[in-house]
């Protein structure tokens, strides 16, 4: 099972998540850690990624390559980030056949309508359960 792990800016939230899925599944998966920029994706690989890589090309391409696709909301959101995330990164992300699991922090101006707001570690828990149920890993 190949997860691909997005974020960028300083890759804080890629890294936590990075954590938790490589204590909950250990080397039973490969993650792929992908950064709109190389100090999220550096962020992400400390924390345990089996791989990474950084940019535009790097983010389109692995998109197509994964079972499963993590990070916050704004992955797929065009020009979010402050401008980090592409057009292109958006689309590949979004239009991906991967699966798609993404935490709903509202730094983008977007709400999301009927979800209640709940602190990062327990949607880390929620995100790692629903992960776990759709591999049967």
């Amino acid at each position: 099972m190949k997860i691909a792990v997005i974020d960028g800016q300083g890759g804080g939230i890629g890294s936590l998540i990075t954590k938790r899925l490589r204590e909950e599944f250990g080397d039973c998966i490969e993650i792929i850690a992908l950064g709109t920029n190389s100090t999220a994706t550096s962020a992400m690989m400390k924390a345990r990624a089996n791989k990474g890589a950084s940019g535009e090309n790097a983010i389109v391409w692995n998109s197509l390559k994964v079972d499963y696709i993590t990070g916050p909301l704004s992955i797929i959101l065009a020009n979010s980030m402050l401008g980090e995330v592409t057009p292109k990164m958006a689309e590949a992300v979004a239009s991906s056949s991967a699966r798609k699991f993404l935490i709903p922090l509202n730094q983008e101006c977007v709400e999301v309508t009927g979800l209640h707001k709940e602190p990062l570690p327990h949607i880390l828990d929620k995100l790692i359960e629903q992960i776990r149920e759709a591999s049967n890993v």
